[in-house]
């Protein structure tokens, strides 16, 4: 049982942050999976603008410590190199 008003906001607070990391994770998940169909799909066009928004996504999140920044420098490097095998 929380005794102290500073404790039960603390609570509030961790439980806020807590849905809105897990919302923007959602949405970083959404769009890899767009950007993994239009791979599937062999469309270029439609690749490269999913993985646009995908990357705005991750950076955003990278700035908001969603994610650390090495991680996400990862996870382009890889979302990259799956779009440039599709022209080859």
């Amino acid at each position: 049982m929380i005794k102290t008003d500073q404790a039960s906001k603390r609570l509030r607070q961790s439980e806020k942050r807590r849905m809105r990391n897990r919302m923007n994770k959602s949405t970083i998940l959404t769009a890899r999976k767009r950007f993994s169909a239009a791979v599937k799909e062999n469309d270029q066009e439609k690749a490269g603008s999913e993985l646009k928004t995908l990357i705005k996504l991750l950076d955003t999140a990278a700035g908001k410590s969603l994610f650390h920044k090495k991680t996400v420098a990862r996870k382009k490097s890889r979302l990259y190199k799956t779009l440039n095998s599709m022209s080859a």
